[in-house]
């Protein structure tokens, strides 16, 4: 059985993104795009290996992000060349000697491919030695003329657009480079292209990319990703069992605000069915007002006094306030913008120090409306956009202290304070409270952080493509 080799080019500088660094180095969902990149590669069950090469002069963003073993797969950074082509033969001469490997190269700027893909690409190295990913083309291509005029309109129906990653035996992929490097007029923007020309009676089979699998090259691509990553974050969870949340929570120590009642005490008696030690505080339960420091600091004395260490840490508490802005009186202007976003800033503060010894994790809730101000929800979809920008702001401060903070963003869900604002609703219009409950201890156990996770009924991308088909 041939070992599957992953290669990840990170060669590029990302002049277009308009950036002093890198693109594979902007911070997309909390991290870098190219560790996201790294992390799928690492995580799939058939890479035995993986090789990076890295930009010129950035090698030590790389070694960073690989010092505390987070990626055990890792074997080698090295420096990229100037061109593409370069760049693949330097990672070719790096495969182990005297054995041939199955090879797989992917661009480190494309962040959301998905294990379906790697694990195709690899099925069909079964049977061809060479392989490329495409997804069809939904707009028409044209071919022009020297003179800018429309020379020939090709078949669209036979038409795909590349994506990374390609894979090959590496002994076909060295020797469609030999033959090259013959050629004195050698030029191709890809692997395959190498092996197409070189190797003309070698098939190059065609595995089914994802619309997803986006490449970030243009500004706008850095916004569509984060966004992207959004929407995908919770399907990206890897299914559990009973074991696996036991595993995670068993003897853990977990804090949750507004723990009394709704999604946070959903949250607590879920967590403490797994084993983990769980101190609510709530205005109803404690008398804890979370928009005053002094209960703020008093829940943590107490929670650390009882537990000694804080693994994670909730904050479901909120209030809806609704009405026009100019008629909301000046009580419920500093009410709502003291526990809607004071809170989660005072919580941060005083629960930094337990989870930085811990390195654990901290969960805020936000809400569809952080995204558009809505009339009639001035103060409150103001203060939910402002606790996803904390979210994300303190995930970049904490990430090298090993604090993973996260933020669910969950549908309308059926909890006391929707039903106070709005009454008595449909329940098949609404999430479980017990389901957004499960996904939130997902997030906390999870190893991500800076995200803003959308929870929904349906998929919202599925959804959307369903749309697009007639569905």
């Amino acid at each position: 059985m041939l070992r599957n080799v992953a290669v990840l080019l990170a060669g590029g500088v990302g002049s277009r993104v308009g950036l002093d660094i890198p693109k594979q180095l902007i911070k997309i969902a909390g991290m870098p795009i190219m560790e996201h990149t790294l992390g799928v590669l690492d995580r799939h069950p058939e890479i035995d290996e993986i090789i990076i090469l890295m930009a010129p002069g950035h090698l030590d963003a790389v070694h960073a992000m690989t010092r505390d073993g987070r990626y055990p797969k890792v074997s080698k950074i090295l420096e990229g060349a100037e061109t593409r082509n370069e760049t693949t033969k330097r990672a070719l001469a790096a495969l182990p000697e005297g054995e041939d490997c199955n090879v797989l190269l992917h661009d480190a700027v494309r962040p959301l491919l998905s294990e379906e893909v790697i694990t195709n690409c690899f099925k069909a190295l079964l049977t061809y030695q060479a392989v490329d990913v495409a997804i069809p083309s939904a707009d028409t291509i044209i071919e022009i003329d020297d003179d800018n005029t429309i020379a020939q309109i090709p078949d669209r129906s036979r038409l795909r657009r590349g994506q990374t990653p390609q894979a090959f035996l590496a002994s076909t992929l060295k020797r469609a480079y030999e033959i090259a490097d013959q050629d004195p007029k050698f030029k191709a923007t890809d692997d395959c292209s190498v092996v197409l020309k070189y190797l003309p009676d070698t098939k190059i089979w065609v595995v089914d990319g994802h619309e997803q699998n986006m490449k970030v090259t243009e500004p706008i691509d850095v916004y569509i990703a984060d966004k992207l990553f959004q929407l995908t974050a919770h399907q990206q969870f890897p299914q559990k069992d009973e074991s696996d949340y036991r595993a995670a929570l068993e003897g853990k120590n977990m804090v949750v605000f507004g723990g009394s009642y709704g999604i946070g005490a959903d949250i607590a008696e879920l967590a403490e069915s797994y084993g983990a030690n769980v101190a609510s505080y709530s205005r109803s339960a404690t008398n804890t007002d979370v928009a005053k420091r002094a209960d703020i600091v008093a829940a943590a004395a107490d929670a650390g006094k009882r537990f000694g260490s804080i693994d994670f840490v909730v904050n479901t508490a909120g209030v809806l306030p609704r009405g026009e802005l100019a008629s909301v009186s000046e009580e419920t202007i500093y009410t709502a913008t003291e526990i809607n976003y004071i809170a989660p800033v005072l919580i941060a503060q005083e629960f930094f120090p337990y989870l930085a010894r811990a390195k654990g994790s901290l969960l805020f809730f936000t809400s569809s409306s952080y995204t558009r101000g809505r009339r009639g929800y001035a103060l409150y979809s103001s203060a939910k956009a402002a606790t996803v920008n904390l979210t994300q702001a303190l995930a970049d401060e904490w990430a090298d202290q090993g604090v993973r903070v996260n933020a669910i963003n969950p549908e309308r869900t059926a909890t006391p304070m929707r039903t106070k604002a709005f009454g008595q609703e449909p329940s098949h219009t609404l999430l479980e409270s017990k389901a957004v409950a499960r996904a939130s201890l997902d997030t906390l156990i999870a190893s991500s952080t800076g995200h803003v996770i959308d929870l929904r009924r349906i998929d919202p991308i599925q959804e959307a493509l369903d749309a697009a088909a007639g569905n």
